[in-house]
């Protein structure tokens, strides 16, 4: 499963088994806030989510934005770890 950006949509997306997980921003200037963060019910527990937001932040950072968290799971995520803290 690969992590895909799909900024048409400002979202980063990873297809599982069960259909879309996503992790929704909005974009200002040089910063990156993240609104939303989604899996499928059936995918859940499954660590789809933490390799998502993994993904996206990684992938944030590296275009030079500024990461801001907005989403529970992004800001519960940020605090384990704490390397992606701004």
């Amino acid at each position: 499963m690969t992590v895909t950006h799909n900024a048409a949509l400002s979202r980063y997306e990873l297809r599982t088994e069960h259909g879309l997980a996503v992790a929704v921003y909005q974009q200002r200037n040089h910063r990156r806030t993240f609104t939303h963060t989604e899996v499928p019910p059936a995918d859940r527990g499954r660590g789809h989510a933490s390799r998502l937001v993994k993904e996206a932040l990684d992938e944030t950072r590296r275009s030079g934005f500024a990461i801001e968290p907005a989403c529970s799971f992004v800001v519960a995520y940020m605090r384990r770890h704490p390397e992606y803290r701004d």
